[in-house]
């Protein structure tokens, strides 16, 4: 397989990793003409289907405004939602003012591949801050007597705490929101756990972390309340 072809395939499987459909070499017909393009991305948006046209130019030189504008008429053509326009080697100025203001972006595969990794990592943090807040609220309708039964809480003294998880996990997420790195966690009964007790220095250790605890805080808040469902549902059939 060639270099550019390679280069097609990476690219295309860039958008497959982050829930797109991407196929290579596809033909597409516009209202003049039909069009030859590298990578075809397509996705779904509330009902609604999103098409990107993705030209891939694995050069050794700057690519030029003539590129920028023949993409602006295919996207125009076809009826395109974005035009992205691939190259390791960058642009020229020209290109580059070409594409300013309008739906054709210039960039790398190396710079998408950055800018989106960091897109999902705040997509994920406020994923499992939001899911802290619903652990929070079913942590405190179950009443104090089923919490120590059903160990979300100790009796006394020491023992696995969900109210202590929620807290911890709290505030590490939103320092790490905040993105105020390096930071450790400030909840004093939450760094016993030794996931937590380090000096975070990135969103991913952060999501690593986190997301365990939090999952494991889920797990036995839906246990909790199938038990209780079934014990009302038996005393209400008596």
């Amino acid at each position: 397989m060639t270099a550019w072809r390679d280069y097609q395939e990476e690219a295309a499987a860039f958008f497959r990793s982050i829930g797109l459909s991407a196929g290579t070499d596809k033909t597409i017909v516009g209202v003049r003409t039909s069009h030859d393009v590298d990578v075809l991305v397509k996705s779904q948006h509330y009902g609604f289907e999103i098409t990107w046209i993705v030209e891939c130019k694995q050069w050794k030189s700057p690519v030029s405004k003539l590129h920028v504008l023949g993409l602006r008429e295919i996207v125009a053509d076809v009826g395109a939602d974005r035009g992205i326009l691939l190259s390791e080697a960058g642009f020229q100025r020209g290109a580059k003012e070409a594409a300013s203001l309008t739906n054709v972006q210039v960039t790398s595969l190396a710079e998408m591949r950055q800018t989106t990794e960091q897109r999902l990592d705040a997509m994920h943090l406020q994923d499992l801050f939001d899911r802290v807040e619903d652990c929070h609220d079913r942590y405190w309708n179950i009443p104090k007597s089923w919490r120590i039964e059903d160990d979300l809480r100790p009796d006394s003294g020491y023992g696995y705490s969900g109210n202590a998880v929620i807290g911890g996990c709290r505030d590490v997420i939103s320092r790490a929101i905040r993105g105020r790195y390096p930071f450790t966690c400030q909840t004093g009964a939450f760094v016993s756990i030794a996931s937590m007790s380090q000096t975070f220095t990135s969103t991913k250790e952060v999501l690593a972390a986190t997301r365990p605890l939090i999952e494991d805080l889920e797990n036995r808040l839906a246990a909790s309340e199938r038990k209780r469902a079934v014990s009302t549902a038996a005393r209400s059939q008596t």
